[in-house]
């Protein structure tokens, strides 16, 4: 194993789970399922295993039997960003991914980028992805032309291109393999979890390996929630026990769909990771972290992580090692001993797993240029944070004039923090530091480099006297 300093490791591990490479039938049974259960806008201290209000019984036993983190990042604040750096490894402002995908808009995550859909297609896998998508027009638009979920990887595709509309209840705008539905009664988490044990029964083939991308709609505003739920919180304001009740019947919904594996044997080779896409909107969801989604300090970015497999060396763990999104792609390949696609900013998270230290050769680090501090980077104990001195208004949607900043924008500011200490982020050490030169040389690096390595965009000029063009943008 590429990670391990024993080399008979990875041989023991992969007796101790089933799990031996290889490319004939046999192997590929053996080869361990994946299931990536994501939140939407779920706070870190949603959960009653990290200390939240909701009930949430199935994922703190899924904790209880794997492994919990305590510093576990989505790949940005808000949506569309973090997902593409969770299928693909590489931070989404090298991949041009810089906000949030408005309607009918141009930005998307390009075919030319490999996803984990992808690399295990080639493995064997069968793959779906179930629920929001988020990374470019679903279903196709004919004037956009953006990639769909077949064209980047996925066999199988039932969801939403954003967030279920007008709200988790009945939603309207759920699409199948490009085919737009009708209404869909029920909550969606819950439409979710039976579309995945649909797949799982009638779609799956069972001489291969599966990898499912499960991307749930709760706790994204609008909210609704089963109101016998909503009772079981009624000491707190009306908008928090329907907030709380959104979380329990998310909850529900993947022990309904965990129950349904263990009963059909699947768990016993499935590695399964929960985690959320950013932080929560709310403040009180974000425990004593500092600020909420949209913005890179702590509360913005660090997000839950469960992961649990029946062939981790220890079980109901803590892990406080910084880990993320950016991690589950070459963790993937590592375990499948493959080499990851080309720019990873992530490193595999095997060692972790096998009870081992990780050596991260690279930071972990996020850029969101509509907030400020627009850049962050964590080394140890440390994060850092890098403020830009423009204060020209950036816009919700993302623009040319956003573009331009984005190149041009330079750091003036500086905060640095010991998370280790002060994890709601109060006392900004910064001047007091004797690394904060080299720290401040460190996140002015990585600056550079997005501007050098991202994927910019502009807005082509209307042709003379044409009216109506499709919107297109290239690479500067």
């Amino acid at each position: 194993m590429k990670n391990s300093k024993c080399p008979f490791c990875w041989l023991v591990f992969l007796v101790l789970i089933g799990c031996r490479p290889g490319n004939d039938p046999q192997s590929r049974l053996e080869k361990p399922n994946i299931l990536l259960l994501i939140a939407d806008d779920l706070g870190y201290g949603d959960l009653g295993c990290y200390g939240g209000a909701s009930a949430t019984p199935n994922l703190d036993q899924l904790a209880a039997d794997g492994l919990l983190f305590t510093g576990f990042y989505a790949a940005a604040p808000n949506c569309s960003p973090s997902r593409a750096g969770l299928m693909t490894g590489i931070s989404p402002a090298k991949l041009g991914m810089y906000n949030y995908r408005p309607p009918n808009h141009p930005i998307h995550l390009r075919d030319s980028v490999v996803t984990i859909a992808e690399v295990l297609k080639k493995e064997g896998y069968q793959t779906a992805h179930i629920g929001k998508w988020h990374l470019g027009c679903l279903p196709q638009d004919s004037a956009l032309q953006h990639p769909q979920p077949r064209d980047q990887g996925f066999d199988y595709s039932f969801g939403t291109e954003n967030n279920a509309q007008p709200s988790h209840l009945n939603p309207v705008n759920f699409v199948r393999n490009g085919e737009r539905l009708g209404v869909q009664e029920g909550y969606s988490c819950r439409i979710l979890a039976e579309e995945a044990m649909q797949w799982l029964t009638n779609e799956r083939q069972q001489e291969n390996p599966f990898f499912l991308y499960l991307a749930f709609h709760e706790p994204h505003r609008k909210v609704a929630s089963p109101p016998e739920l909503v009772a079981k919180y009624g000491e707190y304001p009306p908008a928090d026990a329907e907030y709380l009740a959104n979380i329990e019947n998310l909850d529900r919904a993947v022990g309904k769909l965990l129950d349904f594996m263990r009963a059909q044997g699947l768990l016993k080779n499935t590695l399964i990771l929960f985690s959320s896409d950013n932080g929560s909107y709310r403040q009180a969801s974000n425990g004593e972290l500092r600020a909420v989604k949209s913005y890179l300090y702590e509360g913005g970015i660090r997000v839950p992580g469960i992961i649990y497999w029946e062939g981790l060396s220890q079980k109901g763990a803590t892990i406080s090692e910084p880990a993320g999104f950016v991690d589950i792609m070459p963790t993937i390949c590592d375990l499948l001993d493959t080499s990851p696609p080309d720019g990873q900013d992530g490193t595999s998270l095997m060692p972790l797993l096998q009870g081992e230290p990780l050596e991260r050769e690279n930071p972990l680090y996020w850029f969101f240029y509509r907030t400020s501090p627009e850049i962050a980077l964590r080394k140890g104990n440390h994060v850092v944070l890098g403020k830009d001195s423009d204060t020209i208004p950036r816009t919700h949607r993302f623009s040319a004039a956003d573009m331009s900043y984005i190149k041009s924008m330079s750091l003036a500011d500086y905060e640095l923090y010991d998370l280790s200490k002060d994890t709601g982020q109060i006392n900004n050490i910064f001047d007091k530091h004797p690394k904060g030169t080299a720290y401040e040389r460190m996140i002015d690096n990585k600056l550079r480099e997005i501007q050098e390595e991202g994927y910019f965009w502009r807005q082509l000029p209307k042709a003379e006297g044409v009216k109506k063009v499709k919107t297109e943008w290239v690479k500067y």
